[in-house]
């Protein structure tokens, strides 16, 4: 009896849990950097509770739009007090503050015990994720609203100087820096040694990582914001024009537009991309979730106000905040709403979801932590 009740629980648990493998094992238990990963998919492999409760909040003081990383047990966030925080993942209990310049929509990245993290003054600030003690800082020419990437020994970060930068992760030490013809807002995804910035010059640029050296461009026709999804031999962003991109990464051309036929507002938010999925959120006030493969609709959800926050997908379920001050829970397959938290300000960072918890900062200063 004992052997078959054990036979069923082994059957039942999710599938990800089961892997040996290591990085799957580690996704589940970490939401390392802006997206969760380099390829900035927006997906974690964490199994959520069906039944959400908040289990504490945290008052920052001032605004957060910097999306939370996790790792090893502790929350890092930002906020625009100028203060970079780690919680304690369980009990919201502060582990330490490092002072930093005033933090935007910069989130930070843990790679190797080290968390990075850029503000308003154009510095990027590599601290220990121990004891918030300061490892070194990197001055750039002007405010970092891009979030780091961590590539190897490389950190990856873009300014409003119009430059991506290479950092040494050991020292801090330039490695290179790509012009661009205007601000490096997104952040860069990265995949098979190429990071792909989606830019405000209306370019789409691949860039090698080991020399700085620029591959190639794609015309995108408009200014962006967004961060590009990376999915194989895909990217996927959204743009000023109203519409969200498919390129290709192999014929270096654009695979497919999608445009809503009656709302035609800006996409801002990155996508999150899983199962032949994107799933974006617009300032239509709503979120679109379309083919990754053509770009066709599949659904829309609706809300009372802009969607800057970016959808994580997360065990059958889309997490996104709304600057009607929700934080929505919707079907992957339908875009129903499962569930909604109000939290009574605007939401435009990203949820992190690992190891059971779901975390998600608003425009008035607090963080929020659910679980059961």
């Amino acid at each position: 009896m004992r052997f078959l009740v054990l036979l069923l629980t082994v059957c039942f648990l999710p599938s990800t849990i089961l892997s040996s493998d290591p990085q799957v094992i580690a996704q589940w238990n970490a939401w390392p950097q802006f997206r969760g990963a380099p390829q900035l998919t927006g997906i974690s492999e964490s199994t959520v509770p069906k039944d959400l409760k908040l289990l504490w909040t945290y008052e920052a003081g001032e605004s957060i739009e910097s999306s939370a990383a996790i790792f090893n047990g502790t929350i890092y966030v930002g906020s625009q007090s100028g203060d970079l925080v780690a919680l304690d993942l369980n009990s919201g209990a502060v582990r330490w503050k490092y002072r930093a310049g005033q933090i935007e929509t910069s989130s930070p990245c843990v790679s190797n015990g080290i968390v990075y993290i850029g503000d308003l003054s154009g510095v990027l600030h590599a601290v220990n994720a121990s004891n918030g003690n300061k490892v070194w800082t990197f001055k750039t020419g002007t405010e970092i609203k891009s979030s780091p990437v961590v590539v190897g020994d490389k950190v990856l970060v873009g300014s409003y100087d119009e430059h991506l930068y290479c950092i040494s992760a050991r020292n801090g030490s330039l490695v290179w820096k790509l012009k661009t013809d205007g601000p490096v807002h997104c952040t860069a995804g990265v995949a098979n040694g190429v990071a792909y910035i989606a830019g405000c010059d209306e370019q789409f640029r691949a860039i090698r990582i080991a020399d700085g050296k620029e591959i190639y461009t794609v015309v995108s026709g408009a200014y962006t914001g967004a961060s590009p999804a990376i999915v194989g031999d895909t990217a996927f962003y959204g743009t000023f024009n109203n519409e969200v991109l498919g390129v290709s990464l192999k014929t270096r051309r654009i695979l497919w537009r999608y445009k809503h036929p009656q709302r035609q507002f800006p996409f801002y938010a990155s996508a999150g991309v899983a199962n032949g999925r994107v799933v974006v959120g617009g300032r239509d006030k709503m979120v679109h979730c379309m083919s990754a493969t053509t770009g066709k609709r599949i659904w829309t959800f609706t809300t009372r106000a802009r969607v800057e926050s970016s959808p994580t997908i997360a065990d059958g379920r889309v997490f996104v905040g709304s600057n009607d001050g929700k934080f929505y829970v919707l079907d992957f397959q339908t875009g129903a709403k499962v569930w909604e938290f109000d939290a009574g300000a605007p939401i435009s960072a990203s949820a992190a979801i690992a190891a059971g918890r779901v975390v998600i900062g608003s425009q008035d200063g607090r963080l929020y932590c659910f679980g059961e």
